[in-house]
């Protein structure tokens, strides 16, 4: 078995790009990577990107924005 490659995305409020990105990243290619995201100033997730998350099939109801340490 292969090692995962650990992504990291960054972004200012971790409310939208960043945790899309994480999110489909690990949805796509969950045996290749492992995502992370997290901004310089965390806020909270953005509900329209919950939502068009839910769209295809990717639930992030439960994620919250996360600092970067």
């Amino acid at each position: 078995m292969s090692q995962k490659t650990t992504v990291l995305f960054l972004c200012t409020n971790n409310s939208a790009r960043s945790p899309m990105a994480e999110s489909i990243l690990n949805h796509l290619y969950p045996n290749q990577y492992e995502a992370f995201s997290a901004g310089t100033l965390p806020t909270k997730v953005n509900p329209f990107t919950i939502q068009v998350l839910k769209e295809i099939n990717i639930d992030i109801s439960y994620q919250r924005a996360r600092a970067i340490r």
